[in-house]
C-alpha cells in the first residue's frame, strides 16, 4: 500500500523527516517497506530555465532548422538550433541547458550535450511541452509568459510537487489502515505516546447543501444482510473533463493513473477516507430507480472491462428497474459508468457484507481497490460523510448542483463492541507492569472509550472500524504495539521449566532419519501439496473420489491437495533430469490428503526416490547404475536405525510399481517399495529407472522399538558357509529364510541373499539364489563336525520341501 507524505500531512501536521516517521510507523505495524522520493514531473524540471529568443535565422543547411541566439541571464547568450516551426524573436522559452537530465516518453533518461547540428553547434535545447513533461503537446517549442525573466528556473514557474511514498506493507488484519486517514490515526496515536501533542484534521463537510430537489433516485435494498447500509445522491450539470493538477499529482504519487475529474474524485476519496465509492450515469438508470439484490444463476453481465461474466444467485448486485448496473462493492458495469457526456450523476456510498464481497471477487476473478477494502471490513460510520466529500469534490472539480436529498438506508445500526481489560492479565502477557494512566492514554489515542474504571480493569467500547480488536488480547495487543516492543524491559529472572517428553516425538525421529538420510547421501525436498487431480487416474490404488478439491484454485493443475508423494517427487525428479542432474537420491517427509465419506483424513508420509548412478563419473570408479537392492539398502537401513528388526516381506500392493515389495511388522505394513512403472515415469517424461519407497510414518513411530538390548561380544568365532540352490522361479527368498530359521534356531545368526541369477544355462522356470548362513555358538567354538550337520540339515530341507538342487 502506498501512502503519500503530503498527503498524510494534510491529515496531521508533522514535520519530520521521512526517516523519522517511517521508523516510528513500523514500531506500530505498519511495516515501511521502501521510502522513495515523487515528483510530478520527473527530474523536478532541474536545469531548465526560461531563455529569451535574441535572433532567429535560417540554417543553411537545412530547411527545417532554424539558428537561435539565446539569452539564459547570465549575461552570455549561447547558440541553439532548432527545428520547431514556431520559434521566433523575442519569445519567452523553456531551455535545456547543458549537462540537463530530461527522459523519453518511455522514462528513458539522457542527457543535453553540446553538438554540432548540420555542423552549426547548439549549446541547450528548446522544448516542447511534452520534452519536460509538463504536456502531451509536440506541435512545437512551448511558449512562456512573456514577463518572465531569462534565467527564472522553469521549476519555479510551474508547480512541480515534490513528495516522499512510502511502501507500507499492510497485514490483512488492519483493515482500519487502508486509507491516509487511517494512517494519520495510528500515528497520531504513536505521537502521543511521545508526548507530541497533535490533532486528527480531518476534511470539512460543512460546505455539503442541497441546491435544488430536481433529480430524485429511489433506492430499495432486499438484502439488508448483504447490504446493511447504502447511501446515494445525485449531482446534476457536472462537467466532465481531466482533473486539475493537484488531483492527478496526488493519484499519481501513489500509482494510479488518473482518468477523468469524476472517477479520480471516488478514488481520491476512497485512498483518503478508505470508503469505496462509485458514480453512475443517472441517465442510465432505468426507471430513476437503485435496486440491492441477487439475481438468478446464469444471468448475464458485461463489466468495464468489457468481459460478459455469469452471475451467481450470491452475488450482490446493483440494478435499475431492467437489470445489473454493477457488482457491489467490487466492478461497475460497460453500461453505467460516467462517460465524456455524461451530465449527471447518482454517487453511491455503501458498506457491504464483507464475505459477500470476497465471495463474488473469487468467483468471478475480480480484485479491485474497492473490493480490497470491503473484503477486510470497513468503517461503517463514516459512508454517508464520505458520501458528502465526495460530493463537495465534484462540484469543485466538475461543478454541477447537489439535486436530491442524501438517501440512506441503514435499517440496523451497526454497533460498537464491547471489551473488558483485566490489568492483571494485561501485565501477564506484556512482561511488564505498565502505568494504568499510560493504559488509558494509549486507549483513548486509539479512540477505544473507556467506559468505566476499577481496580481489576477498564470497560472499554470499541469502534466498529477496528474490525480486528474483537477480544481482551486483541487490545493487548494494541496497547503494546503503541507503547513500543522496544521499550519493554527485559527481567533479571529467566524462568523455565524441564518437560518430560517422549524419546519417540515425531520431529525427533524426524531430525534423527533426516541426518542419518543426509550423511548417506540424500537431499532433503519439500513439494508443493497442491497438485493436480488427474494424478489419481494413474494408480488403480487410489480413489478419484477420495480427492480433496480446493475451492477457488489458482489453477487447474493446482485445484487438489495430494493423495500421494510419488507423483509430486517425479515431478521433481523429471525437473532435475531435463536440468542434467540425472543422479538423484532424494527424500521427502509430507502428508497425503484424502477424502473419506463426509469427513477428510491426513497422513504422514517418508518417501525416498533414487534415480541414476550411485557415484558420479569419475576416472578411479566405474560408474554404476543405482538398482533394486542398492535402494533396499537405503530402506533397511531406516527401519534399523529406528530399531525395526522383526520385519517380513509381502508382495507390493501398489500398481505404480513394475516390481515391488512390502515390508511389514506384524500385520502393519510399514513401507512399499520398488521400481515405478514405465507408464507412470513416462507421464512425467522419465525415461530412466525410478526407486521409490513410502513409509507409513504413523505406524513407523508406533513401531519403534524402544528396548535397548546389551550382549557381550562373542569370545567365540562365527563360520559362514554358502549354498548355491536351483529353485523355481515362484520361490521367494522369504520362504527360504524361514525355513532355516525353524530348521537352527540356536546357532544359525544371519541368513544373507547375495546373489540371484536367472539367465543363460539353467532350466527354463529355474533362477539360482546365492546364500550365505553365518553360525556362532556363544558358548564354544563349533566343530566341523557340527557345521556339516547343520548345513545337512538345511539342504535336505530346502530339497525336499522346495525342490531345491544344489548347484
Amino acid at each position: 500500500m502506498k501512502i503519500s507524505y503530503n498527503w498524510l500531512k494534510q491529515f496531521i501536521k508533522i514535520d519530520w523527516k521521512s526517516e523519522e516517521t517511517a521508523a516510528l510507523l513500523t514500531d506500530l505495524g505498519l511495516e515501511v517497506e521502501a521510502v522513495e522520493p515523487y515528483q510530478s514531473v520527473k527530474g523536478g524540471l532541474e536545469g531548465i530555465v526560461v531563455g529569451h529568443v535574441l535572433t532567429c535565422v535560417q540554417h543553411p543547411n537545412a530547411d527545417r532548422l532554424k539558428i537561435t541566439t539565446v539569452d539564459l541571464g547570465n549575461g552570455t547568450p549561447v547558440q541553439i538550433v532548432c527545428g520547431a516551426a514556431n520559434v521566433a524573436v523575442g519569445q519567452k522559452v523553456p531551455v535545456a541547458t547543458i549537462g540537463t537530465t530530461l527522459y523519453d516518453k518511455d522514462g528513458n533518461a539522457f542527457q543535453i550535450k553540446k553538438g554540432k547540428i548540420r555542423e552549426q553547434e547548439s549549446h541547450g535545447m528548446i522544448c516542447a511541452e511534452d520534452e519536460i513533461g509538463l504536456g502531451e503537446s509536440h506541435e512545437g517549442i512551448m511558449i512562456l509568459d512573456a514577463s518572465l525573466v531569462a534565467g527564472t528556473p522553469v521549476a519555479k514557474v510551474f508547480n512541480i510537487e515534490n513528495d516522499e511514498v512510502f511502501e507500507i506493507g499492510l497485514t490483512p488484519n488492519r483493515a482500519d489502515a487502508m486509507s491516509h486517514m487511517g494512517v494519520a490515526r495510528d500515528l497520531r496515536a504513536g505521537l502521543i505516546q511521545k508526548n507530541i501533542s497533535t490533532e486528527l484534521k480531518t476534511p470539512s463537510i460543512s460546505n455539503f447543501r442541497i441546491d435544488k430537489r430536481t433529480l430524485k433516485i429511489d433506492v430499495k435494498v432486499e438484502n439488508a444482510k448483504l447490504a446493511p447500509r447504502y447511501c446515494g445522491v445525485t449531482i446534476s450539470g457536472v462537467t466532465v473533463k481531466p482533473s486539475p493538477e493537484w488531483l492527478q499529482n496526488r493519484l499519481k504519487s501513489i500509482g494510479l493513473t488518473p482518468k477523468n475529474n469524476i472517477v479520480d474524485v471516488t478514488n481520491y476519496v476512497l485512498h483518503e477516507l478508505g470508503q469505496p465509492l462509485h458514480a453512475f450515469d443517472a441517465a442510465k438508470i432505468n426507471g430513476n430507480k437503485i435496486i440491492v439484490k441477487t439475481l438468478e444463476a446464469g444471468t448475464k453481465f458485461v463489466t468495464l472491462d468489457d468481459v460478459e461474466r455469469t452471475l451467481h444467485e450470491d452475488d450482490l448486485m446493483i440494478c435499475d428497474e431492467k437489470g445489473p448496473l454493477c457488482f457491489a462493492g467490487v466492478f461497475g458495469g460497460k453500461h453505467s459508468g460516467v462517460s465524456e457526456n455524461t451530465s449527471n450523476i447518482f454517487l453511491e456510498s455503501a458498506y457491504f457484507n464483507p464475505v459477500s464481497v470476497r465471495k463474488t471477487a473469487k468467483r468471478q476473478a475480480l480484485n479491485t481497490d474497492a473490493s480490497f477494502r470491503f473484503e477486510r471490513g470497513i468503517d461503517p460510520t463514516i459512508t454517508e460523510y464520505a458520501l458528502k466529500r465526495a460530493a463537495i469534490l465534484i462540484q469543485e472539480v466538475a461543478g454541477g448542483e447537489i439535486t436530491s436529498d442524501v438517501i440512506d438506508v441503514y435499517p440496523k445500526k451497526i454497533e460498537d463492541f464491547p471489551v473488558f481489560l483485566n490489568f492483571e492479565k494485561s501485565a501477564k502477557i506484556i512482561g511488564q507492569d505498565l502505568p494504568k494512566e499510560t493504559i488509558k492514554k494509549i486507549l483513548v489515542s486509539l479512540d477505544i472509550k473507556v467506559n468505566s474504571v476499577s481496580d481489576a480493569g477498564l470497560g472499554l467500547i470499541i469502534p466498529a472500524y477496528r474490525v480486528d480488536v474483537q477480544r481482551e488480547i486483541d487490545v493487548i495487543e494494541e496497547i503494546l504495539r503503541v507503547y513500543g516492543y522496544n521499550n519493554i524491559n527485559f527481567t533479571k529472572k529467566l524462568n523455565a521449566t524441564v518437560s518430560n517428553s517422549p524419546r519417540t516425538e515425531d520431529y525427533k525421529i524426524q531430525n534423527i532419519i533426516a541426518s542419518q538420510l543426509v550423511s548417506l547421501g540424500l537431499n532433503e525436498m519439500m513439494a508443493n501439496s497442491l497438485t493436480t487431480p488427474d494424478y489419481a487416474s494413474l494408480s488403480a490404488t487410489l480413489n478419484e473420489d477420495e480427492n480433496v478439491i480446493v475451492l477457488n484454485p489458482l489453477s487447474k493443475d493446482l485445484s487438489a491437495m495430494r493423495q500421494s508423494l510419488l507423483f509430486s517427487g517425479l515431478e521433481a525428479v523429471s525437473y532435475n533430469i531435463n536440468r542434467r542432474n540425472a543422479d538423484l537420491k532424494l527424500f521427502e517427509f509430507g502428508k497425503s490428503y484424502h477424502k473419506i465419506g463426509d469427513g477428510f483424513d491426513e497422513r504422514k508420509h517418508l518417501t525416498l526416490f533414487v534415480s541414476g548412478n550411485r557415484n558420479s563419473e569419475s576416472w578411479t570408479a566405474a560408474s554404476q547404475v543405482s538398482d533394486f537392492f542398492y535402494f533396499k539398502g537405503y530402506v533397511m537401513s531406516v527401519l534399523s536405525r529406528l530399531g525395526i528388526n522383526k520385519i517380513n516381506i509381502q508382495p507390493a500392493s501398489s500398481d505404480v510399481f513394475a516390481e515391488g515389495i512390502a515390508i511389514a511388522s506384524g500385520t502393519d505394513i510399514l513401507v512399499e517399495m520398488g521400481s515405478v512403472k514405465k507408464s507412470v515415469a513416462k507421464h512425467f517424461d522419465i525415461k530412466q529407472e525410478v526407486l521409490f519407497a513410502d513409509f507409513n510414518w504413523e505406524l513407523v513411530l508406533k513401531s519403534i522399538n524402544n528396548k535397548i538390548r546389551y550382549a557381550d561380544i562373542p569370545k567365540y568365532p562365527e563360520v559362514r558357509r554358502d549354498l548355491a540352490l536351483l529353485v523355481d522361479d515362484t520361490v521367494q527368498f522369504d520362504t527360504i529364510y524361514d525355513m532355516a530359521r525353524q530348521s537352527e534356531k540356536a546357532l544359525l545368526k544371519e541368513i544373507d541373499l547375495f546373489d540371484v541369477y536367472n539367465g543363460k544355462n539353467l532350466p527354463e522356470g529355474k533362477k539360482s539364489y546365492a546364500i550365505s548362513f553365518t553360525i556362532q555358538d556363544n558358548s564354544k567354538t563349533l566343530t566341523d563336525t557340527q557345521i556339516d550337520k547343520i548345513m545337512g540339515k538345511l539342504q535336505q530341507k530346502f530339497e525336499a520341501e522346495l525342490g531345491a538342487v544344489l548347484r
